[in-house]
């Protein structure tokens, strides 16, 4: 491995870029407390990755956003509600340029609010599949998910 090789390898390693991933759930509304599907795909983007494991993050928080009228100042406030990380494949290795499909499930967090927007405040729910790698875990990146309540 020459020098080149090394830096990028590094720069992947602080990065997160030694591998892309990407998420995919079934279903388009979820509920606390339900079975949700999901399927995780890691590809290397070069160089072999050695992962611990794939894992799904679930990260909620209510934001509130005020006007202060007399100082016109925007206060800005958020509190997180879930942050619950869920593994769906054990330990594995990408060879270079190769890619792997994790399908899973696990149980959505039955202490999760709905899903809301308000004037002042909302709920937003997030989910991203990541595998556990050497550096910065490579990650989809967090997307919006909505979450419904129970009839």
């Amino acid at each position: 491995m020459g020098f080149f090789d090394k830096l990028k390898s590094a720069v992947n390693a602080v990065t997160g870029g030694a591998a892309t991933v990407t998420i995919q759930l079934r279903q388009a509304c979820v509920v606390p407390g339900d079975s949700v599907s999901v399927k995780i795909t890691a590809t290397s983007t070069g160089a072999e990755v050695k992962s611990k494991g794939a894992y799904i993050d679930v990260f909620a928080e209510e934001r509130v956003s005020l006007k202060d009228e007399s100082t016109k100042e925007t206060i800005n406030r958020t509190k997180t509600t879930v942050q619950q990380t869920i593994q769906i494949a054990p330990a594995f290795v990408l060879a270079p340029n190769e890619s792997k499909t994790f399908e899973g499930e696990f149980q959505f967090p039955a202490n999760a609010l709905p899903t809301f927007a308000g004037s002042i405040c909302q709920h937003v729910c997030q989910i991203r599949g990541r595998i556990e790698a050497f550096g910065n875990d490579p990650d989809s990146g967090y997307q919006v998910i909505n979450v419904g309540t129970k009839n």
